[in-house]
Order: structure tokens, then C-alpha cells, then sequence
């Protein structure tokens, strides 16, 4: 219920109103339509990936913010079947959202899907899968900067010259992006010798890319550094690297961060050394904000980025972070991103 001097009423009920109002919570702004009767409000998620902490931390993103902002969230998880994901957007039309959050996905599968969405009157917004809608605003972790940072760290680290692995399925809008900083920083370096490209997003991804690492490493041994610019393929390499007993002997540098890397760097002599990283929770939350943004007759822009931030093995332990909790109370631009925070828009990481 809205209160307003208007509905408080005059003198006679001035004092008890006076008294109740002081009891209510203070809100910053006015909740623009449709979001003053947010309970008439309906989005959906329609996700293509799902498996991994990054994925689970997303989602818990969203669920928090569609909270804060008090409306009826729907979640269809297509586990990476191309075409079921494309048939529950149509689902979503179907039950009459009014938004739509399109996660991951192919372009070939997802632009027609996405289309009919917006001919629907739906406001669309997609994560980390390009539609080729104008009218779709694209949220992003700044892929190419997750990858640059990593890579800058790598060469810090290991110098100009040396042999890689590398881990990458084309496709995949994050990973295509990641990709070009890589190809990139192999001509601005060219002393770096890709000697064998691989992955796989067969689930379980880590040991499915374990299996393909196992190969690579028994064929080129004198590999000094894993380019795996996704977590669960750093997990993958990092099961192999260690079966291989060369966790001494070689570096991965990665993209992503959940409170299982945080433990796997962290252990003794630990091959994994830094990652490039935004807070997925708070990217599911951007991906909320931006539709929330759209429904409300604004603007987020046609991208929508979440700064990310390296986070090296070294800090981990330097700072004695343990957990994603400890990582955002020990590195406050990692437990909230302003992005897509208009005054009216709710944080659901306010105390």
C-alpha cells in the first residue's frame, strides 16, 4: 500500500498517521508503473547453461533481486538442449509475462525465438548470447576484459614467451569474445605457442574437459601455461594437471570465481593462478535491473557491463579469502556493481 499526505487524511487522524509513518521503512524513491503493483508483474528466465557454481551463484542473482523488487519470477532451464530453449520462450509468451531474461544460448537457435518474444510486446534482455536484436539490450561481464586481465597477469607472471593450452567452444557469445582477446594478445606476443586447443561443454564440463587435458598434456608435456577462460574448464584442467603430478611445472589462468575455485587455488602448490572474475550473484541481479529498467519505460542502454576484477592466487591467500562472502567483504566493487540502478530500483545488498 502507497501512503501519500493525500491518503493519510486531515487533522483529526494527523497525529496516529504521523505515528504509523515513522514506524514504515524509508524508501528512496517511488517505485515507477508497473513496479508500484509489483505483484501484477511477471518475467521469466530461460537459461542454456545451468551446471557449475557460476551458473547456481547467477540464478541466486536474480531470485534476490526479483525479490527485492517484489515480482513473479518464472525460471525454464533448457540444459543446454538448443531447441528446447527456443520453445520455452515460447512457453514464457505463453504463460503472459511481460519480461524475459534469455541466459546463454546459440545465436541460430535463439535470434528467431527472441524475435517473437519482442513482436509478443515482451521486454527482452540477454546475458552472454547474442541475439542480433537492436531492441535486446546485451548484459555482459565485459568478456574481453575478464580474458585480458587474465592474460596480463599470465604474462606477468611467466614472461613473453612460452608453450599453451588452450580451452575454448566456439559459439558461445562469452567465449567468442574471450577468444579474440586471446588471439590478440598471441600477435602482440608472439612468442606464445599455442600447442593444442580443446574443450567441451559435455556435462559434467570439469571432467569432460579433464579427459581432453589428460591427452593434451601426455603429447605436449613442456606446456607451461592453460588459457582456460571459464571455471568449470580451470577445474577440468587443474584434475588433469594434477594426475599429471606438474602442478609445479604449469600455471592456469582462468575466467569466473565461485567458492569452489577460491578453494582449489588456494590449495598447496596449486597450479591455478588468478582468475579474472566479476560476482556472478550481482550480474544475475544487472540482468534483472536492466528488464526491470526496460519494463519501466527506461533505458539500460544496448550494453549493459559489469566491470570484472583480477583476483590472483596471491590475494586469496594474502587476504586469507576463504569463500565468495569473505571475496565481497574483502573487495567491497565485488559485492555490488552501479549498474542499472536507477533511484527508484531497489539493492537487494543493502543492510
Amino acid at each position: 500500500m502507497k501512503f501519500t499526505r493525500r491518503t493519510l487524511g486531515k487533522v483529526a487522524i494527523g497525529l496516529a498517521a504521523a505515528t504509523f509513518m515513522t514506524q514504515m521503512p524509508v524508501m528512496a524513491q517511488d517505485k515507477p508503473a508497473p513496479f508500484d503493483n509489483p505483484g501484477a508483474v511477471k518475467i521469466a528466465l530461460v537459461r542454456y547453461l545451468s551446471t557449475g557454481d557460476f551458473f547456481q551463484a547467477y540464478l541466486s542473482g536474480v531470485e534476490s533481486q526479483a525479490k527485492a523488487l517484489g515480482v513473479d519470477l518464472r525460471v525454464l532451464d533448457s540444459r543446454q538442449d538448443a531447441a528446447l530453449q527456443a520453445d520455452m520462450v515460447d512457453q514464457a509468451i505463453a504463460l503472459g509475462v511481460q519480461g524475459i531474461i534469455i541466459q546463454h544460448g546459440l545465436t541460430e537457435s535463439m535470434k528467431e525465438a527472441a524475435q517473437r518474444a519482442v513482436d509478443a510486446g515482451i521486454k527482452v534482455v540477454a546475458f552472454d548470447v547474442n541475439v542480433e536484436n537492436d531492441k535486446i539490450p546485451q548484459i555482459e561481464q565485459s568478456d574481453r576484459d575478464l580474458a585480458r586481465l587474465a592474460l596480463e597477469q599470465a604474462i606477468k607472471d611467466n614472461g613473453e614467451s612460452w608453450k599453451a593450452g588452450y580451452v575454448y567452444v566456439a559459439g558461445i557469445a562469452p567465449l567468442d569474445r574471450r577468444n579474440e582477446t586471446w588471439v590478440e594478445f598471441k600477435k602482440k606476443y608472439p612468442g606464445i605457442n599455442e600447442a593444442a586447443m580443446f574443450g567441451t561443454l559435455d556435462n559434467p564440463i570439469a571432467n569432460s574437459v579433464a579427459n581432453q587435458a589428460r591427452s593434451v598434456l601426455t603429447a605436449n608435456p613442456d606446456i607451461k601455461v592453460m588459457f582456460a577462460p571459464y571455471d568449470e574448464f580451470a577445474k577440468g584442467v587443474k584434475i588433469a594437471v594434477d594426475e599429471a603430478g606438474l602442478s609445479k611445472d604449469i600455471k592456469i589462468y582462468s575466467a569466473d570465481i565461485s567458492t569452489s575455485d577460491i578453494a582449489a587455488m588456494r590449495e598447496p602448490d596449486s597450479a591455478w593462478a588468478a582468475t579474472a572474475a566479476t560476482n556472478p550473484a550481482v550480474v544475475g541481479q544487472v540482468s534483472v535491473r536492466a528488464l526491470a529498467q526496460l519494463l519501466a519505460g527506461e533505458d539500460p542502454g544496448k550494453s549493459v557491463i559489469v566491470p570484472p576484477t583480477l583476483i590472483t592466487q596471491k590475494d586469496l591467500i594474502d587476504n586469507d579469502i576463504k569463500n565468495m562472502e569473505e571475496l565481497s567483504a574483502k573487495l567491497p566493487q565485488f559485492a555490488h556493481a552501479d549498474v542499472a540502478m536507477p533511484a527508484w530500483m531497489p539493492n537487494p545488498n543493502a543492510k
